[in-house]
C-alpha cells in the first residue's frame, strides 16, 4: 500500500506534535532547581561515599547528632546506620530516604539481603564513622577520597578529637599460630592497624569482600582482616569533631560499654581464631582454654588433631598448659626420686625446637617402672584417678598400662608417663600403641641421663639423643620435621 503525499504530510505532523508532548511532558517532572541551572554531570551531583556507622551502644549514643552533622554539609549524603536487632531505646533517624537503619541478624519476617550491609551500599566508597565522631567542615570526606586515589594505602583514615584519638599501630597476624602481634609503628602516618577513635574510608568492594566486615568492634575485626591481606592504612592530617553531647558520659555507661565491649572482643578474637594478642611492652591476652574451661580441640583421630587440617599449628593457649603441666610433672617426680626421661616427640622437639615441637598435643616422659612407687601421686593413680592440690589429674590411661597427669578435671591437656623396665639390657615395657617412635632400646641410652632444655626448664633426656632420635624415628629425624602421621597429612601438603 502507498501512501500519498498527503497523508505522508500528516503522518509527519503527528509524530512532531507527540514528540513536543513528550518533551514537555519531561520538563515538568524535573525538580526546578535543576531545570534553572541547567543539565549537569551525575557524577558531580551524586555523592561518592556512604557513611556507615556500625560501633555505638544501642542504650547511650550520639548517633542522631552525627548523622545531623553529616546531613547539614550534604542533605543528599547517603547514611547507614547497622545493627545486629533494633537499637533501643530507638534511634531518633531522619525519615528520609538517603539514611537507612540495616538490621544484620536475619529474621523471619525479612528477606535474606535485608540483613547483609552491602545491600544498603550504592557508592564506591564507605567510610566507617564511630559514635561520638561529628562532621564539623564540608569536603572533609571527599578529601579523605582523594588521598585514597593518589595513595598506595588501601585505607585511608582521620582521627576523631575525642579523649582518645587514633594513633598507628603495627600488627602481625599469624593464622598458623592463632596470634596477633601488635608493635609501634615504624612510620607515624603509615601503619597496618590503628589504636583510637577514627574514622576510616576504604573502597565499599574491598569491605564487603571481607569474610567478617562488620563484626564488632569493628576497629578489631577490620584491621585483623585487612593486615593480614597486607593492606595498610594512611592515617592523614584531617580531623573529625567529637560529638557536642558525647555518649557514655555518666560512669554506669561506661561500665556498661566497657564490659560488654571485653565480652564482645573476646568472642569476636575466638571466632577468627585468635588465641594470644601480644601487645608492645610484652603485655599478652589469652583468649583460648585454661584450666576451668575445655582445650581447644577434641579428641585427635591418626595422631593428627584437626587443627593440623585447617593448616593451623597448636594454639599458643594449649602449648602454655603442655609447658606448665609437663615442668609441674617433672618437679614431682625428681622431688620423689623418680628416674625420668623425655620420650619421642617430646625429645624430639627439645632436640629441634629446645621446646615442644609447635604442632604437638601431648608430652610424652618415660620413667623406670621400679621407680612408680617413690611417688604418691603415681601410687594413687594405680588405684585411681587423683586430683592434687595443685588441680593437676593423676590417673592410669584407658589405652594401656601406663600413666597421664592431664591439666584438670576440665582441660585434658596430658603428660603421659611410660613405665619402661631393663630385660637384658635392653629397655622395654607391657603396653605397645600403634606409634613408629614406640620401640626398644638399650638402657645404656640412659646411663648416665643428660640435661636438656625443654619448654622454659631443663629436662633429663638419653644421652647420646641423637642416635637416640633416629633409632626410633629414622636418619636425619632432627634436620627434617613431620607430622605426626605424614601418611594422613604432610607438612608439604595433604597426604
Amino acid at each position: 500500500m502507498r501512501l500519498t503525499r498527503c497523508q505522508a504530510a500528516l503522518a509527519a505532523a503527528i509524530t512532531l506534535n507527540l514528540l513536543v508532548l513528550f518533551y514537555v511532558s519531561w520538563l515538568q517532572h524535573q525538580p526546578r532547581n535543576s531545570r534553572a541551572r541547567g543539565p549537569r554531570r551525575a557524577s558531580a551531583a551524586s555523592p561518592r561515599v556512604t557513611v556507615l556507622v556500625r560501633e555505638f551502644e544501642a542504650f547511650d549514643n550520639a548517633v542522631p547528632e552525627l548523622v545531623d552533622s553529616f546531613l547539614q554539609q550534604d542533605p543528599a549524603q547517603p547514611l547507614v546506620v547497622a545493627a545486629d536487632t533494633l537499637p533501643y531505646p530507638p534511634l531518633a533517624l531522619p525519615r528520609i530516604p538517603n539514611v537507612r537503619l540495616a538490621l544484620l541478624q536475619p529474621a523471619l519476617d525479612r528477606p535474606a539481603a535485608a540483613s547483609r550491609p552491602e545491600t544498603y551500599v550504592t557508592t564506591e566508597f564507605v567510610a566507617l564513622v564511630p559514635d561520638g565522631a561529628r562532621a564539623e567542615a564540608p569536603g572533609q570526606l571527599e578529601r579523605m577520597v582523594e588521598a585514597l586515589r593518589v595513595g598506595k594505602a588501601r585505607l585511608v583514615a582521620a582521627p576523631v578529637a575525642t579523649a582518645n584519638p587514633a594513633r598507628c599501630l603495627a600488627l602481625n597476624v599469624s593464622l598458623r599460630e592463632w596470634t596477633a602481634r601488635y608493635g609501634a609503628a615504624p612510620a607515624a602516618s603509615r601503619c597496618d592497624a590503628l589504636d583510637g577513635d577514627a574514622v576510616v574510608l576504604l573502597r565499599a568492594r574491598d569491605l564487603f569482600n571481607l569474610s567478617a566486615p562488620l563484626a564488632r568492634p569493628v576497629g578489631t575485626s577490620l584491621f585483623l582482616q585487612t593486615s593480614l591481606r597486607g593492606w595498610t592504612v594512611q592515617l592523614l592530617d584531617l580531623t573529625f569533631a567529637a560529638a557536642r553531647q558525647p555518649p557514655l558520659t555518666t560512669a554506669h555507661a561506661r561500665w556498661k560499654a566497657e564490659r560488654e565491649g571485653r565480652a564482645r572482643r573476646a568472642a569476636l578474637l575466638r571466632a577468627l581464631g585468635i588465641r594470644l594478642v601480644s601487645w608492645e611492652g610484652g603485655r599478652l591476652e589469652w583468649f583460648g582454654c585454661n584450666k576451668e574451661t575445655t582445650r581447644c580441640f577434641g579428641t585427635v583421630v591418626g595422631d593428627t588433631p584437626a587443627y593440623l587440617y585447617e593448616e593451623r599449628w597448636t594454639p599458643p593457649c594449649c602449648l602454655r598448659a603442655l609447658r606448665e603441666t609437663a615442668r609441674y610433672v617433672v618437679g614431682v617426680l625428681e622431688a620423689a626420686g623418680v628416674r625420668y626421661w623425655l620420650e619421642g616427640g617430646s625429645l624430639l622437639g627439645a632436640a629441634r625446637h629446645g621446646d615442644i615441637i609447635p604442632w604437638d598435643y601431648d608430652v610424652d616422659l618415660g620413667i623406670y617402672l621400679e621407680d612408680v612407687g617413690n611417688c604418691e601421686q603415681l601410687r594413687g593413680a594405680e588405684a585411681g584417678s587423683v586430683v592434687d592440690e595443685r588441680g593437676f589429674v593423676w590417673e592410669k590411661a584407658v589405652e594401656g598400662d601406663f600413666f597421664r597427669v592431664q591439666y584438670s578435671e576440665s582441660n585434658h591437656l596430658h603428660v603421659d608417663l611410660w613405665p619402661f623396665y631393663p630385660r637384658n639390657g635392653v629397655m622395654t615395657k607391657d603396653t605397645w600403641l600403634d606409634h613408629r617412635q614406640d620401640v626398644e632400646f638399650p638402657e645404656h641410652f640412659l646411663q648416665p641421663l643428660v640435661p636438656l632444655p625443654f619448654a622454659g626448664f631443663v629436662a633429663q633426656a638419653p644421652n647420646n639423643y641423637r642416635r637416640f632420635l633416629e633409632l626410633k624415628f629414622g636418619p636425619g629425624v632432627i634436620e627434617n620435621p613431620q607430622y605426626p602421621n605424614p601418611a594422613l597429612l604432610s607438612l608439604t601438603g595433604s597426604g
